[in-house]
This record gives structure tokens, sequence and C-alpha cells, in this order.
């Protein structure tokens, strides 16, 4: 055989292209990567930003007021908004009922969010007989899953939904996943919370909001563990 017949071996490439290659295409990725988390959170926080409270808010059997944090017993600022957002519609007579939903803040708390609330709107005003209290709900699903129970109990059908307006586009999207019955959303303005704390924590709690409503579709997750949602 002559040496014109010999086939040459391919030649490997040395070992840092290979490595500089390998790095180019881990960069490609984390940068494409980087622009879908960019644009998702774009639209988050747009999503988030996009409610539109009704002109005129039809009068509904019951408020809803999600639950917020206490201090010393008595609500906190941000939640004393969502109180007198909800005194304000039902002094309008948007509603004859109030829910007020929200259990214990940590344990061995005095008052569950859902009593502190409840001290606050007789206080000012709202019979007893008219307030409603939820003393379970951890998270915003859970105030609306047991909310919705007490109204059922009740005979209560619409539902007028109040939090925060950065709150409300989540809220009016668990309250049609729970089935609740042409749910509305009123959302209060904020003058004591940080706008960009809040805005980028629901951009977080959307997101994965919106990652177990698509495992609830596809029948890989349970509503159990959506309880825990923010």
């Amino acid at each position: 055989m002559t040496a014109t017949n010999v086939r040459k071996a391919p030649r490997r490439k040395p070992r840092k292209k290979r490595r500089n290659s390998v790095i180019r295409q881990l960069f490609m990725a984390a940068l494409w990567l980087f622009a879908i988390v960019a644009l998702w959170c774009g639209y988050a926080l747009w999503t988030v930003n996009s409610f539109k409270e009704p002109r005129s808010l039809q009068i509904a059997d019951v408020g809803i007021v999600l639950g917020a944090s206490l201090w010393n017993d008595y609500p906190s600022p941000g939640l004393q908004e969502r109180l007198d957002h909800a005194l304000h519609l039902y002094e309008q007579g948007k509603f004859k009922f109030i829910i007020v939903s929200g259990g214990l803040d940590y344990a061995g708390a005095r008052y569950t969010e859902a009593e502190g609330m409840s001290h606050y709107l007789a206080k000012h005003g709202v019979p007893p007989e008219r307030l409603l209290l939820e003393n379970n709900a951890t998270s915003t699903y859970e105030n609306l899953l047991f909310s919705g129970r007490i109204m059922q109990e009740h005979g209560l059908k619409q539902a007028i939904i109040i939090s925060h307006e950065f709150h409300a586009v989540r809220a009016l999207e668990m309250a049609r996943h729970l089935k609740f019955d042409a749910p509305v959303a009123s959302g209060a303005k904020s003058r004591v919370m940080s706008a960009a704390w809040n805005q980028s924590r629901e951009v977080m709690a959307y997101t994965k909001w919106k990652l177990q409503e698509l495992l609830i579709t596809l029948g890989l997750l349970d509503w159990h563990t959506v309880q825990k949602t923010p």
C-alpha cells in the first residue's frame, strides 16, 4: 500500500477551541433565558398594572376584604386602606354583607386578621350582624376559597372583591378559577405602601400563580398546593 492510499485520521479541535465553543453556547443560552425572563416580567408588570375598575359597580350581595397584617392587634396602615375602601362601598349600598378574610399572622397572635378587621369595621359603624368572619386563610387563594364557602352557606351569590389595585388582577383570576359568579374587584389606591416594592412582589406572586394554574390545567397539581400562594 502506498503512502498516498493511507487515510489520515481527522484532526481533533484543540481543547481550548472546544472549551471556548462550549462557553459561547452557554453564554447564548443564558442570554436567551435572560431575554425570556425580562419579557415575561415586563408582561406580568403590565398585567398587574392593567386593572381598571368598572365605572359603575353593580350592587352585589357581599364585599370580600382580603386580609393583610395586623400591627399590635390593629389593622396595619395598608390594611386600613382596604377597610376604608370597603366602608365607602358599604355606605354607598354596594353590598349588605362584608366578609373579612384572614387567619393568624403568626403562631400565638392574639387575633386573626379577620377579627382585627371586624373590630375596625364595627368601630366605624358596620353592624356586627353584617360582618362574616373567615378566620383561617393564609393566602389569597385561601381567602377566596374559604370566603366562597361562606357565601354558599349564607346563600350569597355575587361578590365584590376588595384589595389594593396592584393585587386585583390576580385576585380576580383566582376567583374566576374558583367559579365565582361573575366576580368584580374594587381596588384601593395606596398612599402608605411602596408601589415599587409591592408591584415587584406582585409580579413574582402572579408568575407563581400562572405556573400553578398551568399545572392544574394539565392535571399535575391539585388545589391543596395552590392554597399557599401569597
